[in-house]
């Protein structure tokens, strides 16, 4: 399966700014790509890329004043399977953990374990072990939490979201994150694209996504409280402990978001050959100043 994904993205900066932006595939995820893409700036500025700590892919630059746009292009093979499902995956005791493991136990900016430990005990605490509670937390998140752009903003917690029972899906990977991390279960963010392949299109515009992985049986495994199914055609740009550690961008002044489009679609081998650009599709727009424009903040 042949999968042509994008962004563009176009910020009105009044005066030179510096920013962040981690908006490549994951390392691991670039053996898959079969028609290039990289990103481009409008106009074009001096770019540094580095791997942060977590091993995402970004980039550091200083926006010129006036209008910079961003985009990339590419079309990745993907094998057209659905998450991988493990119901056998056991949850390692935190002693027999890898080092490296330990800090997605922990709390976090937006993952406040110290609030939410006892009602994570007191709702999953008689629930199967391993997968079996890590799905429990899934099924639970998605019933109870409200999904609508409306609740979305930039400072809600996981704490918010359990007691306003709403959110965007940036939301509900958090609290399940948060619910994991209480239960001795590591847990990381990860966002990317993730298009409608194989599910019924969804009624908003396309968007990057916001999922998690848990740590069982001695490796990361795909979780979605949001949709709560299996899905396909996932493609990692990143992960971290929550949104801050995998923000889209990140300006040091004022960078006001003017435009912004995803594009995620199945494609034939044709669009191995044709040019790059943003697709002849309806857009999303989003307009708003934001230090941190965060990674899964919708569908």
């Amino acid at each position: 399966m042949l999968i042509r994904a994008g962004y563009e993205m176009v910020f009105d900066v009044p005066s030179p700014t510096p920013m962040l932006l981690m908006l490549a595939l994951r390392p691991e995820r670039e053996g898959s790509v079969r028609r290039p893409g990289g990103m481009r700036l409008e106009p074009e500025v001096p770019v540094d890329r580095f791997l942060d700590g977590f091993g995402n892919r970004c980039a550091r630059i200083v926006a010129p004043g006036g209008r910079l746009t961003i985009w990339d292009d590419l079309v990745v093979e993907d094998s057209g399977a659905p998450d991988e499902q493990a119901p056998g995956a056991e949850q390692i005791p935190v002693q027999d953990l890898p080092v490296g493991v330990l800090t997605y136990l922990l709390g976090s900016r937006y993952c406040e374990v110290e609030r939410l430990s006892d009602i994570a005990w007191s709702l999953f605490g008689q629930s199967p072990t391993g997968w079996g509670r890590v799905q429990a937390v899934c099924s639970w998140v998605n019933r109870h939490v409200e999904f609508g752009y409306h609740h979305a903003r930039p400072t809600k917690t996981a704490w918010d979201v359990y007691t306003e029972g709403n959110g965007v899906c940036r939301d509900f990977t958090q609290l399940a994150i948060t619910f994991c991390r209480c239960l001795n279960i590591p847990a990381r963010y990860a966002t990317g694209y993730l298009g409608d392949i194989g599910v019924p299109p969804a009624p908003h515009p396309m968007d990057f996504s916001g999922w998690f992985e848990a740590y069982l049986g001695g490796r990361w495994y795909t979780f979605d409280a949001r949709h709560n199914m299996p899905r396909i055609g996932r493609i990692l740009m990143g992960h971290g402990r929550d949104a801050v550690d995998v923000a889209l961008t990140t300006s040091f002044g004022t960078a006001v978001l003017s435009g912004f489009t995803v594009w995620t679609d199945t494609v034939g081998p044709e669009a191995l050959a044709a040019p790059m650009g943003k697709p002849e599709q309806p857009g999303q727009s989003a307009g708003g100043e934001a230090r941190h424009l965060s990674g899964g903040g919708g569908r």
